[in-house]
């Protein structure tokens, strides 16, 4: 079936939706941990990035597979099957108090199960969107296609942090949370009858692991593709759970209430998200004429030198925090868009969603690994550590693509 300019259009107003899901319910966790069930602050960076994780663990367990199921079914009824689910769960969050009291398991254990519940339904969601991508493109087009949806997913970022956050200062916690029901039924109705699938069907039966391997053995750039998903895809979730989280409790010291800290940090990630949008477009430019690996350096550059200079905040809802949050965004938008054409580029056609797969299930690990250690930076250290920690493991990576770089041009 030949796509069309409606599909295009489908496609990047599901860029949106599901950035939007998907930012607004990291964003509204630390409020509602607060605010709600009475988290305390001694143990504030551990359980919000203990909950991530086991998101994440759930993200690790089905990405890879959900990827291979894309490639023999289509990937619209992952789409549409991933956002009820996540409607559903979503439906079930802001009662989490009541319906743990009502189970005998504590609002909390509640909030964990229906997190990963939640989880589930997005990890059917936004692989497809950039496997899509791939499939309505060519390697000629593909910078500037997922240009688009990026800033697509980018703006959904921005209008989360900087719109849809004010609102539980104006109605309430629980309408906030109860939107996120209504984005993943409006998504899951938008897939199924606006999108059309063109890849080919993959036909064998079992999940092509040694061809990955393969893959990743005979391409350098596959390999630091796949490094820069562990190290960077991790950065904007860490931005969101750790400095949101830091503004809550910082508002304390400044007397200040938590939905204002949480506001004001909107703000800030808002900004953020600001920035990534405006340099998307250009960042799809630079990918085409400088090439894949230059473009995934600058990127992890940018970004690791944004992230080590949030290290140096002492006060998070100061607006000295928007230099270093001005560079992080110029980073974030190359490490998004860059490490994903490539990996599309590399993949062969009928195996597309396998590959992106195991791409976003390294990514999963790495933001397992950052959160974790993270949690425990931010309660031991600081609030500023996970940052700084962050920032390190980005510059490690670019010098790995520097390196890269060098070779490539011995070798012509």
């Amino acid at each position: 079936m030949k796509v069309e300019e409606r599909h295009y259009n489908t496609l990047y107003l599901l860029s949106a939706l599901t950035m939007i899901f998907m930012t607004l319910a990291l964003a509204l966790q630390p409020l509602y941990l607060r605010s709600v069930l009475g988290l305390a602050r001694d143990n504030a960076g551990f359980v919000n990035a203990n909950i991530q994780v086991i998101t994440e663990v759930v993200d690790l367990l089905f990405v890879g597979y959900l990827g291979y199921l894309s490639d023999r079914f289509g990937r619209i009824p992952l789409l549409t099957g991933g956002f009820i689910l996540s409607g559903l769960s979503a439906l079930a969050l802001p009662y989490s108090l009541e319906l743990g009291a009502m189970l005998g398991v504590g609002g909390l254990t509640f909030f964990y199960v229906v997190r990963s519940a939640m989880s589930l339904g997005t990890t059917a969601v936004w692989p497809q969107v950039a496997t899509l991508t791939g499939d309505f493109s060519d390697v000629e087009s593909r910078p500037r296609l997922l240009a688009r949806t990026g800033f697509m997913m980018a703006f959904g970022a921005t209008l989360v942090y900087a719109v849809l956050m004010q609102i539980p200062r104006y109605s309430g916690l629980t309408f906030s949370m109860l939107l996120l029901a209504v984005i993943a039924f409006f998504g899951a109705w938008l897939a199924n009858g606006f999108l059309v699938d063109v890849a080919p069907k993959y036909t064998r039966e079992a999940v092509p692991i040694q061809t990955i391997l393969r893959l990743l053995k005979d391409e350098k750039a596959l390999r630091l593709s796949f490094l820069s998903a562990f190290c960077a895809r991790n950065d904007m979730v860490i931005i969101g759970l750790f400095l949101m989280t830091w503004c809550i409790y910082f508002a304390d010291l400044l007397g200040m209430t938590h939905a204002e800290a949480a506001a004001q940090a909107g703000m800030v990630i808002g900004f953020i998200g600001l920035v990534v949008l405006a340099s998307i477009p250009v960042w799809g430019e630079v990918i085409s004429r400088i090439g894949r690996v230059p473009s995934i350096v600058m990127g992890l550059l940018l970004s690791g030198c944004g992230f080590l200079s949030l290290g140096l905040i002492d006060n998070p809802l100061s607006w000295w925090v928007l230099l270093p949050a001005f560079i992080t965004g110029l980073g974030q938008a190359g490490c998004l868009l860059a490490p994903q054409i490539l990996t599309l580029d590399l993949a062969p056609e009928s195996m597309r969603g396998t590959l992106l797969g195991a791409y976003n299930t390294v990514g999963c690990l790495g933001i397992i690994f950052f959160l974790l250690v993270g949690g425990f930076l931010f309660d031991w250290l600081g609030p500023a550590m996970p940052f700084v920690f962050a920032g390190v493991a980005n510059l490690l990576v670019m010098g790995y693509g520097f390196v890269l770089m060098k070779q490539y041009a011995d070798e012509s």
